[in-house]
């Protein structure tokens, strides 16, 4: 109780800079996804085919680190907050940035990937809702998937709020500590992670990001959230953690090493050797994910001037970067230039518009709603105090 009490009071910037790093970190994965053979919503004529194993690499810990980072954000933000006030506080934060994403941002980047099929935006949008679910359809949220899951999430948790302030749930919550702070304790995860995905994902093998048909990959997600929201909120844990973050390395390490072998193993495609690569790939989700918490708690849990203003920004950087991408990719991809030149042209382009809108955003408290950003008059009101315990994460307030 006393470890929760002080996790509470002291504010974990490590944790701001692993989020801020995440986010940055789609970004250029989404650059990358231009460039790679297989399709996107803009593809370049011309691929990378040796950036395609990093970005497999990448795929395999990037999104379930978040969702981890989020569960560790919840947990502040609930603070002293009843039920329904932090179903309110999601409502604002979650739910109108991806209705407004979604009757906005989405279809202009659904429009773009179909530009060839209208005579102009205006003469697209009687047509937004035609022919069902993307990608027959126009109906899509794209990128949004991330803030509706969350958002799920939340409405799923939000119940059993009371129950995390007992007594009982200390308990249980510190036995689990105990448990998981041992030498590499953490690996505890993995069996409930993995049997998880062997029973789910014989009924939802693709991920999908389409909710109804990707109840694997959601409950996937799901447990390291709640892994985030039980354990990595215990500084017990996170000592263990940085103590042992060599060793998830190598673990870490080690399994990369099996799951490029695994081809010239098996040799011939078989079960077998897709039920091993899914083991294999659980097992670097976690270990990734924990390396990356050990060394940011090592060596990143400092201030810094510019944190709080990233912190700020880093939301509707996440709603803005793929429409922006998707628009400024769509043209750079048409320029006779070289492959490199038109990957740096996307990055530079993109990120001077994201800059420019976010500057514009930041203006107004219509737009600052919309986008999950606080009122300008409580965020110039605020008073950082050193002692203030973890600003919320990932789309938290």
């Amino acid at each position: 109780m006393n470890g929760q009490l002080k996790a509470k009071k002291q504010r974990q910037y490590f944790i701001d800079w692993l989020r801020i790093g995440l986010i940055i970190s789609v970004f250029f994965f989404h650059v990358g996804m231009i460039f790679r053979p297989e399709q996107w919503h803009v593809n370049s004529d011309k691929s990378f085919e040796f950036i395609d194993p990093m970005m497999w690499w990448l795929h395999l810990w990037r999104m379930p680190l978040l969702f981890l980072v989020s569960g560790v954000g919840t947990f502040y933000a609930i603070g002293h907050r009843t039920s329904w006030q932090y179903v309110k506080e999601r409502f604002r934060r979650l739910y109108i940035p991806f209705v407004f994403g979604f009757f906005t941002l989405v279809p202009l980047m659904v429009y773009v990937e179909r530009i060839d099929a209208y005579d102009s935006f205006l003469d697209y949008i009687p047509h937004m809702f035609d022919d069902g679910p993307y990608p027959v359809g126009n109906i899509s949220w794209h990128h949004l998937w991330f803030i509706l899951y969350l958002l799920i999430i939340s409405l799923m948790i939000a119940p059993f709020l009371n129950y995390t302030k007992s007594e009982r749930y200390n308990m249980l919550r510190g036995k689990l500590t105990t448990i998981t702070s041992k030498q590499m304790g953490l690996n505890w995860l993995l069996p409930i992670i993995i049997l998880s995905q062997l029973i789910l994902r014989q009924y939802f093998p693709k991920s999908t990001h389409a909710l109804y048909n990707d109840w694997a990959y959601f409950t996937y997600y799901l447990l390291f959230f709640m892994s985030g929201f039980i354990l990595f909120t215990s500084y017990k844990v996170i000592d263990a953690l940085v103590r042992d973050r060599r060793l998830y390395l190598y673990q870490t390490i080690v399994f990369t090493t099996l799951l490029f072998s695994l081809p010239y193993i098996f040799g011939t495609p078989s079960a077998i050797q897709n039920y091993s690569r899914g083991i294999v790939e659980m097992v670097i989700s976690l270990s990734c994910g924990l390396t990356a918490i050990g060394y940011f708690k090592k060596y990143f849990n400092k201030d810094h001037k510019y944190r709080k203003v990233l912190n700020e920004v880093i939301y509707p950087f996440y709603l803005l970067h793929q429409p922006v991408l998707i628009f400024i990719g769509y043209v750079v991809v048409k320029w006779e230039v070289s492959y490199a030149l038109q990957a740096l042209l996307i990055i530079l382009l993109s990120l001077a518009g994201i800059i420019f809108s976010i500057f514009i955003i930041k203006q107004f408290d219509f737009l600052r709603l919309i986008f999950g950003m606080k009122r300008k008059s409580l965020v110039e009101a605020e008073v950082p105090k050193k002692e203030e315990i973890t600003k919320p994460l990932f789309f938290n307030k």
